[in-house]
């Protein structure tokens, strides 16, 4: 069965879900592996620190922008499978 590309109503579903995936993600890295986890990665070592210092310091920058870029692909995609695009 096709999913109904014609509808707002499941355009904003998909638009939620693929915000919900990205935030998931951002507060998992930032607060989690940053905060939470950092006991458990101190002990795992990258360019002469621990992996939790690193994801506090920049890993949360890099995969925060890593995150728009692959949101703005995303919508994009959604956005010509809706009907949406602006071109």
């Amino acid at each position: 069965m096709q999913p109904d590309y014609s509808s707002e109503e499941t355009y904003w579903k998909a638009n939620l879900r693929l915000m919900a995936i990205c935030l998931v993600i951002w507060a998992l890295v930032s607060f989690g592996f940053g905060i939470i986890l950092r006991p458990l990665l101190s002990s795992i070592r990258i360019g002469g620190t621990d992996i939790g210092f690193w994801f506090a310091q920049q890993g949360s920058i890099v995969v925060f922008i890593i995150l728009i870029f692959f949101y703005a692909i995303r919508m994009n995609k959604l956005d010509r499978q809706y009907g949406v695009n602006e071109e």
